[in-house]
């Protein structure tokens, strides 16, 4: 069998590159112990309905003024279906879910997450405008998906600080 001498070239030059991509994933997952970005905190999902934090899931605007939402995800609902927030502060997420893996999407936002069974999620973002922001279940998580949403309020700071606390 004749392999012409520029099929040779390109054939040694793909297997080249497939070497230096495994060796380049092999060396940052074994000799780094670089690891994908996660808040890695674990829950007991059969738990978290009688859980300290998750049993009451609400608002608490801290005393910076920064929020911490948390939000229990389940078949097919969030909870709280109401959120209010305050304009301009940091709002941290803390999710998760006691039965299938949902996502978390703050629609018009760059608010996104998957909220695993056994794991709490957890991001934060500042929101720059007042308003109503829709929350869907963006990961399917069965017959009642399509009805999984929120609503999530953003006030300005004097507002919020009235109402939403828990």
């Amino acid at each position: 069998m004749n392999v012409d001498l520029y099929e040779k070239f390109w054939m040694w030059a793909a297997a080249g590159i497939v070497v230096v991509f495994i060796a380049s994933i092999g060396f940052t997952t074994f000799g780094q112990a670089i690891q994908p970005p996660s808040h890695i905190e674990t829950i007991d999902p059969q738990t978290v309905r009688s859980d300290e934090e998750f049993g009451q899931p609400g608002v608490t605007i801290n005393p910076d003024g920064s929020a911490t939402v948390v939000v229990q995800a389940f078949l097919f609902a969030f909870l709280p279906t109401e959120i209010r927030v305050p304009r301009g502060r940091p709002v941290t997420f803390r999710m998760t879910s006691p039965d299938v893996i949902h996502g978390f999407q703050i629609v018009q936002t760059n608010g996104n997450t998957m909220v695993v069974p056994g794991y709490v999620s957890q991001f934060t973002i500042s929101f720059d405008r007042a308003g109503e922001y829709l929350v869907v279940c963006n990961e399917y998580c069965g017959l009642g998906h399509h009805n999984m949403y929120a609503r999530l309020i953003v006030e300005d700071v004097v507002a919020a600080a009235a109402g939403g606390e828990r």
